[in-house]
């Protein structure tokens, strides 16, 4: 990963309170696992940035080295890094998603 792919990386994981790298945009999904996250972070009202790295192979490829993880999607709240679909799945079921999202600022609207 190229110093530039990290910075911006870096960038939008410090400008936006909740960034999803994932598969195609939040209205236009492209893999389930992005659009089960997209729907939990809807269906819990948050307000966050898709990523679509289909779009930018660098960011495809740079998010798994900044991460050290191995799969798409990607979810970032305030700067630290949540885990993929399994993780925010499991979390929005137990309610830890929601208390986690609370703790670090950013409101959550559960429909």
């Amino acid at each position: 990963m190229s110093t530039s792919v990290g910075q911006r990386i870096q960038a939008l994981i410090e400008e936006n309170p909740v960034v999803l790298f994932m598969k195609g945009t939040p209205d236009f999904p492209q893999c389930g696992f992005s659009a089960r996250v997209v729907q939990i972070l809807n269906h819990l009202n948050v307000p966050f940035r898709g990523e679509n790295v289909l779009a930018d192979p660098e960011i495809r490829e740079g998010i798994k080295i900044f991460s050290d993880w191995p799969t798409i999607p990607q979810l970032y709240v305030k700067g630290e890094f949540i885990g993929g679909c399994d993780i925010v799945t499991e979390m929005a079921k137990s309610g830890e998603l929601q208390t986690l999202l609370t703790e670090k600022g950013v409101t959550v609207n559960a429909a």
